[in-house]
């Protein structure tokens, strides 16, 4: 076998272990996951022209949207680590948040956040987390999809929240989302593993050790 490739990082040596990759892999697959049951639901959502018995199948696909991004903010690496805290507790809240709404109600969940736009100030937390993500994204690896999306998400939201978007810039900005995050999984998927892995020098040394060569998975 042939010997690990060394990195020089900020603060000493280091190098990728397979199970770094392999949490890159986790990563990049849940954040398809997110993206494609996130594309399907709009789809729905878009198409379905108020249909109770379509929009009923948007609560699946975005339980298991939730569900991914929060394998996604648990495998993604963020050198701080009060902001990767921070956003996954958004997550657990919006999460929360999510399954009460969606159990308190008989109605589709989509229909009743829709219809309801206050429950956005709970169910919100969980695309501030995935705002945090793009966020991230956008300033490691400046990609034109996610510097969109960063302020995309919130506007739309916030919008719905306060009624002051008309029902067709609503949703082509749904659409938008859609299609940009599905752009951003893809590319993810074909990216290099290593930047998303980082230095892990810095992780290190935020941790206030120093372990030249040292072997560890950031989460």
């Amino acid at each position: 076998m042939s010997e690990p490739v060394v990195y020089q990082g900020q603060f000493g040596e280091f190098t990728i272990t397979e199970g770094d990759r392999k949490g890159v892999i986790i990563y990049r697959a849940a954040l398809m996951v997110a993206a494609v049951c996130f594309a399907a639901g709009t789809g729905i959502a878009l198409l379905s022209h108020g249909n109770p018995d379509l929009l009923q199948w948007i609560t699946p696909l975005y339980t298991v949207f939730v569900g991914a991004l929060g394998i996604s903010l648990w495998t993604i690496h963020i050198y701080m680590v009060a902001l990767h805290r921070l956003l996954q507790v958004f997550w657990g809240v919006g999460a929360i948040a999510s399954a009460y709404i969606g159990h308190s109600d008989p109605r589709p969940f989509a229909l009743t956040v829709y219809e309801n736009p206050l429950t956005i100030l709970a169910v919100g937390f969980v695309f501030a987390a995935l705002t945090g993500l793009f966020f991230k994204e956008a300033f490691c690896f400046d990609r034109f999809e996610t510097k969109l999306l960063t302020p995309l998400v919130p506007v739309l939201l916030l919008g719905h929240l306060t009624g002051i978007l008309p029902l067709a810039v609503e949703r082509f900005l749904l659409g938008a989302w859609a299609v940009l995050m599905l752009v951003f999984a893809i590319r993810k998927a074909i990216q290099a593993i290593p930047p998303d892995i980082g230095d892990k020098s810095v992780f290190e040394h935020l941790r206030g050790k120093s372990l030249p060569n040292s072997n560890f998975t950031n989460s």
